[in-house]
Formats: C-alpha cells, sequence, structure tokens
C-alpha cells in the first residue's frame, strides 16, 4: 500500500474514533472496522484473489477502501450497500480521495431488500450492518454464491446476542469451515472451497 493511501486511512479511523467517543446517538456513529480487523480482511482478499465482493454496510466508506485495495490487483469490484445517504455521499468522496471510487459500485437502500435485487455471483461478503437481519440476507444471497467463497461478519465478541442468528445459520450450512478470529471486536471466517460432494 502507497503512504498516500496509508496516511488516508489512518485520517480516517482516527476521525471516525473520535466522531463516535463523542457522538451518543448511536445510529448517528460510523462505527469504523478496527484496523487491525480490516488488515485481515484485505490479506485473506488479496491472498485468495477474490474480485467479486459484497460489502453490507458502507458507513463513511473507511472498510470499503480496504476491500477496494485489496481486489483492485485482481481486477475485482466491490458493491457496498448502505441505508443512510448521507454516508453514502461521504464514502463516495473518501473512495475518490482514495482513487478508488472506479472500483465500487455504491448501492443505497435498505440492505435486504437490495440484496433481493442483486444478480451476483460473489466470492465473499462482508456482513457489517444489521446483525439481526443477516441471517435473512445470507439466506437470499447463497443462490448467487461462487463455489469458493469468503462469509465475513464483525463484531462476533461486541455484539454476541445480536449475532448469535447469523452464525448459526452459517453453522448449518454444508461444506463451510468456520472460525472466530479474536481480532478487534470478533471477526467471524467462513469458507467453502468447492461443492458439496453427495453421500455415496
Amino acid at each position: 500500500m502507497d503512504t498516500a493511501l496509508a496516511n488516508l486511512l489512518a485520517e480516517l479511523s482516527a476521525s471516525g474514533a473520535a466522531h463516535d467517543a463523542v457522538e451518543a446517538d448511536h445510529g448517528r456513529r460510523r462505527l469504523n472496522l478496527e484496523p487491525e480487523t480490516a488488515r485481515l480482511i484485505a490479506i485473506l482478499l488479496r491472498t485468495g484473489r477474490r474480485t467479486r465482493v459484497l460489502e453490507i454496510g458502507t458507513s463513511n466508506g473507511y472498510s470499503t477502501i480496504w476491500l477496494a485495495w485489496a481486489v483492485r490487483d485482481a481486477g475485482g469490484t466491490v458493491t457496498s450497500v448502505e441505508r443512510d445517504a448521507g454516508r453514502q455521499a461521504e464514502a463516495a468522496d473518501n473512495l475518490r480521495r482514495a482513487g478508488l471510487l472506479d472500483s465500487v459500485r455504491l448501492v443505497q437502500g435498505d440492505a435486504t431488500r437490495v440484496i433481493a435485487g442483486l444478480a451476483g455471483p460473489f466470492d465473499c461478503v462482508f456482513f457489517d450492518a444489521d446483525r439481526v437481519s443477516a441471517p435473512e440476507q445470507l439466506r437470499l444471497l447463497l443462490p448467487r454464491l461462487t463455489t469458493d467463497v469468503l462469509l465475513l461478519a464483525d463484531n462476533v465478541h461486541s455484539h454476541p446476542a445480536e449475532i448469535a442468528g447469523y452464525l448459526a445459520a452459517v453453522e448449518a450450512l454444508p461444506g463451510f469451515e468456520r472460525v472466530v478470529v479474536p481480532v478487534g471486536k470478533g471477526l467471524s471466517v467462513a469458507h467453502r472451497a468447492g461443492l458439496v460432494q453427495p453421500a455415496m
């Protein structure tokens, strides 16, 4: 990563943390990923040569920049869904500053409704918005996932009750290896490497 982009990400991380520290309304916080979590996700995407990434929860684009940077060398793109139009506009500005806007498709609206209309296929999905609706979003996405697919979700340790339904849904999927990485607020990582073979 070049110095200019690294500096921009550090700036966004610091300003996001400062904003959230004084913002009493949870719905108005930026709730950016911790830098260690963002870096781990970028490593997973780069080493896995992911090219069709779906992000649920853009916020101000901090995590989206990491995703777009991670897939750029492989010619990949990121589709990122955000409910709040103001945050989406802020994300577009930040992606433009990062020189990565052309690698991202920003979609505004309710994530579950948006997902129902997405064609896919996706080889990575990052769930980082409303954790309660994530199981339904996962169900809708299943037919639009590639055979080799990576599923990621943040906040496993910070919001265990809210994310329990998603973790149970992932656990019920055949053919996936799963682990929770104790980085940041807890990152769920699930990977399916190939098609499930029928039992003999």
